[in-house]
Parts: C-alpha cells; structure tokens; sequence
C-alpha cells in the first residue's frame, strides 16, 4: 500500500483525497476525503482574473488540508487545478499560493488531462459490473467547464468544453450583480442554447451517442440524485452507483429552474454552496440526456480525485 493524497482544485470546490492504494488489486482505501465550497472561479468567465477574496478563500481551505494531509503521513501529493485557474491571467497568484502552504506546486491541466483523470476514477470500480453495457460516456459537469469522455476499458475520446454550473449561471442568470430569483424564461432559453451549442462542440470529437451507460460526476448529478431520493441529509453511500431516470432529472430540474434561493436552500441535502447554481448544473445534465438519449445516468461519487490519487500511485 502506498499513502496518496490528492487534492482537485476546481473553479467551484477544492477537494482532498488521502488513500492508501494497492496498484497490484487496484484498491483505493479512503482515509479522509473533504470538499470545500471556495468558488475560485467567482467572476473569471467576465474579468479573466482570479478575486482576491476568492484566493484567500482558496489558500484558508489548503491550509486546513496541509494539516490533513500532514497528520495523515501522506507520502506522495498531487494538486490539479482545472477550469477557473486555467483560464485566469493572474495564475501565477495562485500557484506561488499554493507552493508556499503545501509544498508542491499545483498542475494547471488541460480539458483533456482532467477528462482522462476523471473517466480512470468513474470507471475503474466498474469493470466487474456485468449489469452495465460499454461503451461508457462519463461527464463530469463542473464549475466552469464539462469534461465528456467515451471508452471502454481505455478512453476512446475526449473533449472538455466550457459549460459549468457557475459558468452558466453568472453568463446567463445573473442581473445587477445578484443571481435573478428565479430566472425568466429568456434567461433559461439563452443558457439552454448556451448548452446545446457547447454540446455540438463536443460531438465533434466524442462520439455521445454511442455510449450505453451514461455515468455522471460532481456536485450537480450527486445532488440532483440526492433530491430524487429525498435524502434527509447528504448521504455518499447511498448516492454512490444511484440510478436517476431522464424524466426524473427533468422534473428536478424544472423544479429547480423556476425555485426561489430558500426553497432551494431548504432542500435538506443541498451544500450551502450550491444553492445559486445547482438550477445551471441540473439544466447541464438534463441537456446531455436529452442529447444522448442515455434513459438513465448512474451517479458515482468517484470521479477526478480518485483518477489523481491512482496516476501518484
């Protein structure tokens, strides 16, 4: 066994993964796996800089996991970084940040590095499903952008593509600096056109609608199967390899769509975090089912940060 940690810096949620890994039975035995809502990509789609308040709130949550990590006895830590830091001018900020609290300076990936990280960690547990037909399509719906890959055992294909629950939702939902409660329905028009065109981008390269099981990654598909099983409380157990049918998808993310901020906000096992752009995250998933056909998506709660934790194994 060998002692990982892995943290995944998206432009939402930071995330810390300790493990030990066996590469020989291709286990990944959790120690500590945490996320925090820093929303790193707060107003990059509209000023291609990373916020001051959004950086510090970044390098509080890295101070908190370099105690983990350090308690632990970590042998090995990889940071990825994706989407938001990806496209700031000021990265640099951020990864002089992040040298100087954990020691390892963060890898800013490309779309498809993220995608091929994402599809190793949904999929690996999967190959002794027999229930579940290949090729697999697995997305991972973010913050700022959405990563589609298709495969088998392997990727086959792969795009990254910018639509994510707060991409989506500061393009599209927000007016006079607060997000609209609840948006109209031009609103929801333009960001499902929004959708729909970035999903032609990504059918350019992977082949969507061949795939027979749609797998769907990160907080907007666990928290959409969460409402649909009217969890009292988060719950990764039971969201973990949870099915949600397209129609109940479509009838979460109508409900969504045209919700007040506390009626979200009372749904019992919504992050705090999520609130303002889950409606953008749900509209994302809907749109790929749709695109696809796919009658079902199967949640896995494993996704980008278990594929870190087995490429520093």
């Amino acid at each position: 066994m060998t002692r990982v940690a892995a943290v995944d810096c998206g432009t939402n949620s930071i995330r810390l993964l300790v493990a030990d890994a066996d590469p020989q039975t291709g286990e990944l035995v959790d120690l500590d796996r945490r996320m925090t809502i820093v929303r790193l990509g707060q107003g990059v789609d509209r000023t291609g800089r990373l916020a001051p308040e959004a950086l510090e709130r970044t390098f509080a949550a890295c101070r908190e996991y370099a105690a983990v990590i350090k308690e632990h006895g970590a042998e090995r830590l990889r940071f990825v970084a994706t989407s938001a830091s990806r496209d700031a001018e000021n990265r640099d900020e951020f990864v002089r940040g992040v040298l100087d609290i954990l020691g390892v300076e963060p890898e800013v990936i490309s779309g498809d590095q993220e995608a091929e990280f994402s599809f190793t960690g949904a999929t690996r547990e999967l190959a002794g499903a027999d229930h579940l037909d290949r090729p697999y399509l697995v997305v991972d719906i973010g913050g700022g952008s959405t990563e589609f890959v298709v495969g088998e055992e392997h990727v086959r294909a792969a795009r990254s593509v910018d639509v994510g629950c707060v991409r989506m939702t500061e393009r599209h939902l927000v007016r006079e600096g607060a997000v609209t409660d609840p948006p109209t329905e031009e609103q929801i028009a333009a960001m499902r056109a929004d959708i729909e065109r970035a999903l032609d981008l990504a059918e350019e390269t992977v082949p969507l609608r061949e795939a027979r099981t749609l797998v769907g990654l990160a907080g907007s598909v666990t928290t959409v199967s969460a409402i649909a099983q009217e969890l009292p409380e988060y719950d990764s157990a039971r969201i973990h390899h949870s099915r949600v049918s397209r129609e109940r998808v479509r009838e979460i993310t109508d409900w969504l769509l045209h919700s007040t901020h506390a009626e979200r906000a009372a749904v019992p096992s919504m992050h705090p975090g999520r609130v303002d752009v889950i409606a953008a995250g749900a509209l994302v998933l809907l749109s790929i089912m749709e695109r696809t056909g796919a009658g079902e998506v199967v949640v896995s709660e494993h996704d980008i940060l278990d594929g870190i934790a087995w490429s520093v194994a």
